[in-house]
């Protein structure tokens, strides 16, 4: 029978997506793994893979097409035997859902090695604390298969990248369940399987019971004022509509979500940093050149922040937390998200596990992910989760501000920029470089003597980098 080719859910927090370009044309033979799309999200562009074979008969929305709602039917796809003139004729609904195999007829492929987001590795405060990365609540639990679904026992619907990773580690995909659209395996559920969280494989979806619904997120207050009544206030002909893209609109409700759902509380403190000035000097001088004398690395101010962000969570273990309504999620690692401000937006690369990497790492790591963000080319684990964040709007001359927290973390640091200031040293006056950084904290996971403890442990680390190359 046709399949049809769904809308494909591209990150769990994706609704919305941009058909940016169609990579087959109608008529053209389909192989399992060969690209037929491009799709634009909120914080990506990715390729779209076939997992099956046949011939794109119809194409029902044209490339360019802007908002097409997850899981609404793109294309549909005549299987070997059918008619594809007959099954192109037939009528589809745009909007029509389709069962659980046509779901699985493209999957999203991993960017391109080449590409990627955006701007600068430091990135915006308060707005730029919250990027469109972080998920706030999980996806819709998607509609049950109909009767006519393919069994999980005849046919294994999973991603190229979980069946990689499965392959590699020699996992049986068939005793997974997935949690991916229409019960799709995704690299989360492999993942969970290796950490020995695996569950036994679902039912077929005809025999399954229905899922109970996912209790519906709060509704949001309504704007104190109509997008007419403020219109209205201005003279026509005064102003340009620019309209929200979904990067934009994203980005409105994380903040909106973030500051109304999450308790935050701030704690500032001023570092010295003459002495990391002095070793990142010594650190960049002593960088290995290539054949053209290009020296390998070129170690930032905001790479130290990173790397003693990251030390001082694991020196402060309670506060290197996610809060859950249920429990607390205590990280064994320090997973530091980076707001990267990129044209219209921002994201959050996070570099996994920084204390244990070094100085140079982390800045080569943080100039790839700023080359691929300007692309859009970041993939969702690479933006995705994260146990805190750093925002640094130093290099525009802000001297302090307060960032809001990024969703699943507990804490955000804002840093400020570098400038020479007057102390006192000894009961007598000094002029020292001085950063001054404001902790954000979510009060139900990280307490005031909290926080302290960790903004202090920070400062300690900042104001004796030494103990960062140990």
């Amino acid at each position: 029978m046709p399949v049809n080719v769904l809308m494909p859910a591209l990150s769990p927090t994706m609704e919305k997506g941009n058909l940016a370009k169609w990579l087959k044309n109608e008529g053209d033979t389909i192989k399992s793994g060969d690209v037929i799309a491009e799709i634009e999200t909120d914080k990506a562009t990715m390729e779209v893979e076939a997992v099956d074979e046949g011939v794109l008969a119809r194409i029902l929305v044209p490339a360019g097409t802007a908002d097409v709602p997850v899981n609404d039917v793109i294309a549909v796809i005549a299987s070997e035997g059918e008619d594809a003139k007959s099954v192109a004729a037939a009528p589809a609904a745009p909007g029509a859902k389709s069962p659980q195999g046509a779901a699985d007829m493209v999957t999203a492929a991993a960017p391109p090695a080449a590409a990627a987001p955006a701007a600068a590795p430091q990135s915006m405060a308060t707005a730029g604390a919250v990027s469109a990365a972080a998920p706030v609540a999980p996806p819709a639990p998607a509609a049950p298969a109909p009767q006519g679904a393919p069994d999980r026992g005849e046919r294994v619907f999973a991603s190229p990248l979980a069946r990689r990773i499965a392959r590699e580690a020699g996992i049986d995909l068939g005793s997974i369940a997935g949690s991916g659209p229409h019960g799709r395996i995704v690299e989360r559920d492999v993942r969970a399987a290796l950490e020995g969280g695996a569950r036994p494989a679902a039912a077929p979806a005809a025999k399954a019971p229905a899922p109970a619904p996912a209790a519906a997120p709060a509704a949001a207050p309504a704007p104190s004022m109509s997008d007419e009544a403020v219109r209205k206030l201005f003279e026509p002909g005064s102003y340009e509509e620019v309209p929200h893209d979904n990067m934009r609109k994203v980005i409105a409700r994380r903040l909106l979500e973030a500051k109304q759902t999450i308790p935050h509380f701030y704690l500032s403190v001023d570092c010295e940093l003459d002495a990391l000035l002095k070793l990142r000097e010594q650190v960049n001088a002593s960088a290995p050149k290539d054949k053209d004398g290009k020296p390998a690395f070129k170690v930032s101010v905001n790479d130290f922040v990173i790397k003693a962000l990251a030390l001082a969570l694991t020196r402060v273990p309670d506060a290197n937390v996610t809060w859950t309504e249920g429990a607390m999620l205590r990280h064994k690692h320090a997973d530091i998200g980076v707001a990267v401000s990129i044209p219209g937006g921002l994201i959050t690369p996070v570099v996994r596990r920084a204390e244990t990497k070094g100085l140079s790492t982390i800045s080569n790591e943080m100039k790839d992910y700023a080359a691929r963000a300007r692309a859009r080319k970041l993939k969702p684990e690479e933006y995705q989760g994260g146990s805190s964040a750093v925002s640094n709007l130093g290099m525009f001359g802000i001297s302090n501000f307060a960032a809001v927290i990024n969703p699943p973390h507990s804490s955000i640091l804002a840093v400020g920029a570098g400038e020479q200031r007057v102390v006192v040293k000894g009961g007598a006056p000094a002029v020292a470089t001085v950063m001054t950084v404001t902790l954000s904290t979510d009060h139900r996971a990280v307490d005031g003597a909290l926080g302290a403890e960790l903004i202090g442990a920070f400062k300690q680390l900042i104001e004796n980098p030494m103990s960062m190359l140990v």
